[in-house]
């Protein structure tokens, strides 16, 4: 990390620019930092970096708040943040063998993703992913007990069919999803051992479209 001074002559550059290249003083720096001349004077002394407000001033003026404290090129990080994305993992929600309503108030993990599973996702649509454990065997050989599920909250329509996570009475299921000429749901399961059950569609709730999965290991 940067030096008090090195990271407060950084913000005097950028203040000096918004003011018509003037004269900075460590006074400007404090107020707009939101800081009392007699604490920025503290600071100073201890050597010590208001990180908060260093963030803030960053975040109003859409700065890369490690250019300034660490000296980081701001494309560089990028092409890192590429590279990795996460999802929500509700990793106490279990599809496909029941257990209850899905129930989102559950406490929820970051599942990080490297770059070859984000393109087969879609860098730009990860942000309406989520993930879900898969329990059972009725979707295999397609996804395999205990696998997690990548989920397009986004994509809830079923008149072309595919494979959904629904919220029925009986339970939060993955199952291959059919919309019947009579407004009927046909569930199918992959697994030919069990059998095709056909469902009111007022009965359940399409939580998403399932578009990836991975093994566990």
């Amino acid at each position: 990390m940067l030096s008090f001074i090195e990271v407060m002559d950084r913000i005097k550059d950028i203040l000096s620019s918004e003011m018509g290249d003037k004269k900075v003083y460590d006074k400007d720096v404090a107020k707009i930092l939101g800081l009392s001349k007699e604490h920025f004077s503290v600071l100073k002394k201890r050597g010590k970096i208001p990180l908060k407000e260093v963030a803030n001033f960053c975040a109003k003026r859409d700065i890369s708040i490690n250019w300034i404290l660490f000296d980081q090129n701001p494309k560089s990080l990028c092409n890192s943040t590429e590279k990795y994305a996460y999802v929500k993992y509700f990793k106490d929600i279990n599809a496909s063998a029941g257990g209850g309503a899905i129930n989102y108030d559950s406490e929820e993990e970051k599942l990080y993703l490297d770059e070859n599973i984000i393109k087969i996702l879609g860098k730009e649509n990860i942000k309406n992913i989520e993930a879900l454990n898969v329990i059972g065997d009725s979707m295999e050989p397609m996804l395999k007990d205990g696998s997690i599920v990548f989920i397009d909250r986004t994509q809830k329509d079923i008149k072309k069919g595919g494979v959904f996570v629904i919220s029925t009475n009986g339970g939060v299921f993955i199952k291959r999803v059919v919309l019947k000429t009579d407004g009927s749901v046909e569930l199918i399961s992959e697994n030919p051992l069990y059998p095709k059950e056909n469902i009111n569609i007022d009965e359940i709730i399409i939580l998403g479209k399932v578009v990836g999965s991975v093994e566990k290991l």
